[in-house]
């Protein structure tokens, strides 16, 4: 599907009418990304990024942790909620995509309080000291439950995860005992359900976003 093409389903661009307006540099981010990338649905996009902001903007975090860049489309709306202290460190190890976000992050309004982080995210999360107030996953699906528990003991009552494609295009619904994809994720929805120190909704966004506040 192309950029275009997604702006002409009819439920989308009504959602869109009635969303916030998509700051510019933000188009041109989405425009690049479906014109240079061969996998731009991967992009968070009008509606999650509007999404992203507000709740990022509810918060006012001091500090964000994004697993995942891509682009870096998510990073900048996250970024708009920022309070002036703080900061946003992104993971991701495409280095032959680096150099979009790169450009972006540099001609935003943000381009100091943005730390992009080139290498293994497990990796760099357990050596990162921070207590984060906002966490965006939406990376390798086969280790979203390494990243949950990587995090957990980095958040403070009040802290708030965002996961993403938790519904897998329908798949959690189905049976797929050899995909390990789907197994991560479902397997993570039922952690955190069950986790006591959650509380959680999954909101059916896109391909679904899990929604959890540690307690």
């Amino acid at each position: 599907m192309s950029y275009f093409e997604e702006l002409d389903l009819p439920m989308d661009r009504y959602l869109e009418a009635h969303a916030s307006t998509e700051p510019d540099i933000l188009k041109k981010l989405r425009k690049e990304t479906y014109q240079k990338t061969t996998q731009p649905h991967m992009i968070s996009g009008y509606l999650q990024g509007r999404l992203l902001s507000i709740l990022s903007k509810m918060i006012t975090p001091k500090n964000i942790l994004e697993i995942g860049t891509f682009t870096g489309y998510a990073t900048l709306c996250l970024a708009e909620g920022l309070s002036e202290d703080g900061k946003i460190y992104t993971l991701d190890k495409n280095e032959d995509l680096a150099y979009i976000p790169q450009k972006y992050f540099q001609q935003s309004d943000y381009a100091s309080q943005i730390e992009f982080i080139l290498g293994d995210a497990a990796h760099t999360i357990k050596n990162l000291d921070i207590i984060w107030d906002l966490v965006f996953i939406d990376a390798d699906k086969e280790n979203y439950e390494n990243y949950l528990q990587l995090i957990k003991p980095k958040l403070k009552s009040g802290s708030i995860i965002l996961i993403d494609n938790v519904l897998w295009y329908g798949k959690v619904l189905e049976e797929h005992p050899n995909n390990k994809a789907t197994q991560q994720i479902k397997l993570v929805n039922k952690i955190v359900t069950e986790d006591p120190d959650f509380e959680n909704l999954i909101l059916p966004l896109r391909d679904g976003i899990h929604l959890i506040r540690k307690k």
